[in-house]
């Protein structure tokens, strides 16, 4: 299935209305003069309100699943429009899939 590249200006954001900032890996590959993500981009969440019986338990992080199958930018899969964003807290359980938008519909892959 074909899908687009995902790019560092994406917006994301958690379930729980935290927002997604993006720190791309270095990249040579640009789309649109934007780093492609790569599966090893970080993505930090803050100002999530998510609670655990009155307990702050806000996530801190996107972890990537699903990246591209057959592209690779030195060794290192690329993130498309079809890849998941499991949103964690600090002790890494998933709490949710993070919401992707604003995504270039120029470049895609597999």
């Amino acid at each position: 299935m074909t899908a687009y590249l995902l790019q560092a200006t994406i917006t994301i954001s958690c379930p729980h209305g935290g927002r997604g900032v993006v720190t791309p890996a270095d990249t040579p590959v640009l789309l649109g003069g934007v780093a492609a993500l790569l599966e090893n981009s970080v993505v930090t969440v803050a100002g999530c309100t998510f609670n655990v019986s009155g307990t702050p338990q806000p996530c801190t992080r996107v972890r990537w699943q699903a990246p591209a199958t057959r592209v690779a930018v030195g060794g290192t899969k690329v993130l498309l429009s079809t890849s998941v964003g499991l949103c964690v807290n600090a002790a890494g359980a998933p709490q949710g899939t993070a919401q992707i938008s604003g995504y270039q519909t120029k470049v895609s892959g597999q």
